[in-house]
């Protein structure tokens, strides 16, 4: 068995995790195929500007469907919200934390009255229009600015005084079990400065027509994980898909319930945000989608 993915630090380490689940539960060799994609190569520019979606992911399904691999492993969260004909999603892994992930150089961090400790006027580096919009809902004074590269580059463009502060997911640090010491770093709440849909899930993508999907299944899938994916992943589908999307959805449990909270932004309405809660939980995406798109069709 090959599994392709990419060949930053973060996609290997989260591939030799998946290789040594697969490993212990299919009891054969496992061979791993770093494959570049478009993603990776383009690094001068926002991913807003590249044209079409699956920045991180077109390659590796194209090496799925070419069978030059038999797995491929992403980042759940930078999947398009549908697989190409011939693929399937075998299995969902448990979350890593969901939250984003606030970093500041210790000397512009400051006291504040909000959760942010952000001086005024900082700039801080993202490439998430998500993240950008609520960081400016919360605070307009603050100047974004695009930040590209792995996560190592993108703590070295700190440090080196690049930015006051970046933003990351708290999965990414967490995977590649970094020392943030020299920092401040602040967690986000995830029920109220809302992550990507799918954040802190690897997805493990294989042929459909592939006889080892059920072993790849029982070492890797998570049920819980698979569900609340899947109901964000449903409200990106009403968005239009994309993982560029200026969107956020988080889905958890609360006890025979499930909850979705969502934020959208648009030029017409600006921020907006909902949540909504209940037992039938395919329900639950086509409602929080009419809430936070009913500004929208009022402009």
């Amino acid at each position: 068995m090959i599994i392709g993915t990419r060949g930053s630090d973060l996609a290997r380490t989260q591939t030799n995790w998946v290789k040594s689940f697969l490993e212990k539960q299919l009891n054969m060799p496992i061979e791993v195929n770093i494959i570049s994609t478009q993603g990776d190569r383009v690094t001068d520019r926002p991913l807003r500007e590249l044209e079409g979606s699956g920045y991180f992911t077109k390659e590796l399904e194209e090496a799925l469907l070419d069978r030059r691999i038999d797995v491929a492993v992403h980042s759940y969260k930078d999947m398009p919200s549908s697989c190409p004909d011939g693929l399937v999603l075998a299995a969902v892994s448990a979350r890593e934390d969901v939250a984003d992930l606030l970093i500041m150089r210790r000397e512009t961090a400051t006291e504040s009255a909000d959760e942010f400790y952000l001086r005024p006027g900082a700039m801080v580096g993202t490439s998430a229009v998500r993240r950008e919009t609520q960081l400016l809902a919360h605070r307009p004074d603050i100047t974004p600015r695009d930040l590209r590269g792995n996560v190592p580059t993108r703590l070295r463009k700190l440090r080196d005084g690049e930015y006051d502060a970046i933003m990351l997911a708290c999965a990414g640090v967490a995977r590649l079990g970094l020392d943030l010491s020299e920092f401040t770093a602040i967690r986000l709440n995830p029920t109220e400065f809302i992550p990507a849909p799918c954040q802190g899930a690897l997805a493990i993508q294989m042929r459909g027509d592939d006889e080892r999907i059920t072993g790849v299944q029982t070492a890797i899938h998570n049920l819980d994980a698979a569900i609340a994916t899947r109901l964000e992943r449903q409200v990106q589908s009403l968005f239009g898909g994309g993982c560029g999307l200026p969107l956020g959805v988080y889905a958890y449990r609360i006890g025979d319930a499930w909850r979705l909270e969502g934020f959208w932004f648009s030029k017409e309405t600006g921020p907006v945000r909902a949540g909504v809660q209940g037992t039938d939980a395919a329900a639950l995406p086509q409602e929080l989608f009419e809430h936070l798109s009913a500004s929208c069709h009022a402009c």
